[in-house]
């Protein structure tokens, strides 16, 4: 045992001790930098809501604010002058009832995947999934010119039907592999009482999904609440404008309001969908945890 200790390197043992604590600290110099870096334009936005045109002029960008009243202001000639209400009413509809339908076609979906016996499920698999394939800006030219045909060119059942179509491929991904891991006894049992399939889909299978539904449809809201795109094209008249559209007008028609007047409206153009993710969080984060396994 003596021998053992005497033919250890204590000197090289603790330079790489050293050699490890240095590269932490430099990882965690890095980290911090980097965080430093992706927070200022939050920062940036934080303050500009609280300041005047005029101080907003005067100061350096990232100078703090004379006061906080100025955000009220601010808020009001930014809600009035922007139209904002109709575009947040227009946006949560698209997002409430478009992902929301999707999210059921894509259970649905997930269900005849899974759970029904029938010839080539995975090319049906792979004909639904191919949505998601391509560039969805490949899609603009082809869609624009089938709305105007078919005369649902800016019209609410127009949108709601692009977005609950473009948003069914990924939820179908997520609830497919959910739902490869659910129990098919309670199916069988359901079925031997005489149980139809909408009823097995219905009463068990999606109360089991709940938390994957839950998480996928977030995140589809959250995608149509950003859009901008295709309800640029889709549905640009001031009845079927989005929120994000409402936006992209205000700072083209008003650019004299000055940009302090537009950060506000982007601030208050994103609360929607922050208080709805708190709102569902732990049915958000129970069905991640449950997609991940």
């Amino acid at each position: 045992m003596t021998v053992a200790l005497d033919t250890l390197d204590f000197d090289a043992i603790a330079r790489r001790e050293r050699r490890l604590q240095q590269s932490k600290w430099w990882t965690l110099a890095v980290a911090f930098l980097i965080s430093l870096i992706w927070l200022i334009p939050f920062y940036y936005l934080a303050i500009s809501v609280f300041k005047t045109q005029q101080e907003y002029a005067a100061k350096a960008p990232l100078a703090l604010p004379d006061g906080l009243w100025p955000i009220v202001g601010n808020a009001v000639e930014a809600w009035t002058q922007a139209k904002m209400g109709f575009g947040m009413l227009n946006s949560a509809f698209y997002g409430l009832v478009g992902a929301g339908l999707a999210v059921f076609f894509a259970a649905m979906a997930a269900y005849g995947l899974t759970r029904l016996d029938f010839r080539r499920k995975n090319l049906w698999f792979m004909v639904i999934f191919a949505g998601t394939v391509f560039p969805f800006q490949m899609y603009l030219i082809p869609l624009f010119f089938f709305y105007q045909d078919w005369g649902i060119l800016n019209t609410h059942f127009g949108m709601i039907l692009f977005y609950t179509a473009i948003c069914i491929p990924f939820p179908t991904l997520v609830l497919k592999n959910f739902m490869n891991g659910l129990s098919r006894e309670m199916d069988e049992a359901a079925r031997m009482d005489g149980a139809s399939e909408f009823t097995v889909f219905l009463r068990i299978i999606l109360p089991n999904a709940w938390g994957p539904m839950t998480a996928t449809f977030l995140l589809q809201f959250t995608w149509i609440w950003n859009d901008l795109l295709f309800s640029t094209v889709l549905g640009n008249r001031p009845e079927t404008r989005s929120i994000m559209n409402a936006l992209q007008v205000f700072q083209g028609s008003y650019a004299s309001a000055g940009p302090n007047i537009v950060l506000t409206a982007a601030l208050i153009a994103s609360l929607p969908s922050i208080i709805l993710f708190f709102v569902l969080r732990r049915h958000f984060m129970e069905g991640m945890r449950v997609t991940s396994l």
